[in-house]
């Protein structure tokens, strides 16, 4: 009897825990059909885990300055798209591409930046040559 009550009580942690991983993937709190381009200043550049973070200060055309968060993939993934974490120092123009907040925070999930070098960064980025395969022969 204990057995089986020990087995159970491990079976729901297990499942809460894998309910609670999923649940940290959600991007419902982005407007999937919009998207907002931005040109700013990075502000930092958190390469963190679970998610890179991009802390960008927006200025208006009457001079009003906005704090923008752009939610990015994991450090491990950016890597394996070119990104370092010193691809965004403070101070770098750059433009975001992304998915806004639904609750209209300034806050977005990053679609594309596009970086002073000419690069356009992101999942929403065209393929860059070296990513392309090469055709065998």
């Amino acid at each position: 009897m204990n057995r089986s009550l020990a087995s159970l009580a491990l079976s729901l942690v297990g499942i809460s825990a894998a309910t609670a991983a999923l649940a940290h993937h959600s991007t419902s709190m982005f407007e999937p059909e919009k998207r907002v381009t931005l040109t700013g200043n990075v502000k930092e550049f958190q390469w963190t885990n679970p998610h890179a973070w991009i802390q960008m200060t927006v200025t208006a055309p009457d001079g009003t300055s906005t704090d923008w968060s752009f939610e990015c993939g994991s450090p491990n993934t950016l890597s394996r798209q070119g990104w370092k974490p010193s691809t965004l120092k403070p101070g770098d123009e750059i433009t975001v591409v992304a998915n806004p907040m639904k609750d209209g925070t300034s806050a977005g999930l990053m679609y594309t930046v596009a970086v002073a070098d000419g690069r356009t960064l992101g999942p929403g980025a065209p393929a860059q040559p070296s990513d392309v395969p090469a055709t065998p022969r």
